[in-house]
């Protein structure tokens, strides 16, 4: 059913895995772009939120070396988000605040629950823009902005909400893309090399295009968004994207997912947080036009139905059900909101 995406024209290519226990199926349909060259199981992809979790897991380990913790104010090592304040009221004027009830703590930035993250609030919305912290959308353009310059200009911005209060996309993500380095002090993706990508054997993950010659050409529908050949992606970032910013491929991102199955780099303790929903049921509700019904959120993650996983706006989908071990993933170069509709029910894909 597949292949018929690819024969109609709806996709250039797509790349299926199904496993459970030691089966693995793979399927490769195709080409790398619309009249380019076919497509490869090793196929590089931009694989967007699906960087989510990875930075979620990297955290983790912190966690569990006890580098980290949890309920500590970030304010100790990211020093700009010490005297946050936060809108008197979410849908009103920037400048009308008060000051955070709380400090931002690790588990908000985790939980997508430090107040701030994509918003409704215009007024909000163009401040970010203005500042070119904008933390929304796909990561393309790349912010020209080094992390103390961008986490200093975020620092500026009000909360929308108080701290704990409420569950916003992605901005906690980009957050912890500050926080790690100084913690570890590693440029992110030396440190996520060091402790996930090589020990896990994802040799073709990273910030950078590690072979120009595999990599996809991003659509959105039928209009180029990011060419191959062109690719920003050919070049390091001044700021890696910790929210969006890595390229995989489908056996590296299913030896990730594997690694939350069997636990070999993070505790039980840690997984299990990662992987159970985190939300009230105030929070769930609110945040269900982006989630879907019955649908909450662990670390990086969306969690319901018996499941986990995440979407990459640019054309991924994964989702685990830990009952029986089954992993589902779905690489495509086509962003996601303009798939056709019946595609998301035929991939297996959650409600989101």
């Amino acid at each position: 059913m597949l292949r018929e995406y690819v024969d109609n024209g709806a996709m250039p290519g797509l790349i299926s895995l199904v496993s459970r226990g030691d089966e693995t199926r793979i399927e490769v349909h195709g080409r790398t772009e619309y009249d380019g060259p076919e497509l490869q199981r090793n196929s590089l992809f931009r694989i967007s939120s699906l960087t989510k979790p990875i930075v979620a897991a990297a955290t983790m380990l912190l966690v569990d070396e006890l580098r980290l913790s949890m309920d500590a104010p970030v304010a100790d090592v990211l020093p700009e988000l010490a005297h946050p304040v936060v809108l008197r009221d979410p849908d009103g004027p920037i400048d009308d605040t008060v000051p955070a009830e709380r400090p931002i703590t690790v588990r908000d930035l985790l939980t997508f629950r430090l107040g701030l993250g994509e918003s409704d609030n215009p007024a909000l919305r163009q401040r970010e823009a203005e500042l070119e912290v904008h933390t929304f959308g796909p990561p393309v353009p790349r912010t020209p902005l080094e992390p103390d310059e961008w986490i200093k200009r975020l620092a500026t911005l009000p909360l929308q909400y108080q701290p704990g209060e409420r569950w916003l996309y992605s901005t906690g993500s980009h957050v912890l893309g500050v926080l790690l380095p100084r913690v570890t002090g590693q440029p992110l993706e030396e440190f996520l090399r060091e402790r996930i990508f090589e020990p896990l054997g994802m040799h073709d993950t990273g910030f950078t295009a590690v072979d120009p010659a595999r990599l996809t050409t991003a659509y959105v529908g039928d209009d180029v968004l990011d060419p191959a050949a062109e690719s920003q992606w050919l070049t390091p970032p001044s700021f890696p994207d910790a929210s969006g910013g890595l390229i995989s491929t489908i056996d590296d991102y299913h030896a990730f997912t594997r690694m939350l199955l069997t636990g070999d780099l993070l505790s039980p303790a840690a997984v299990a947080e990662m992987t159970s929903d985190q939300l009230t049921p105030k929070q769930r509700a609110a945040a269900a036009d982006f989630l879907g019904p019955d649908t909450g959120w662990g670390y990086g993650m969306s969690v319901g139905g018996g499941r986990y996983g995440w979407a990459g706006g640019l054309g991924s989908l994964w989702s685990t059900t830990p009952a029986d071990g089954t992993i589902s993933i779905l690489l495509t170069p086509r962003a996601l909101w303009t798939w056709p509709e019946e595609l998301f029910a035929e991939a297996g894909a959650p409600a989101w």
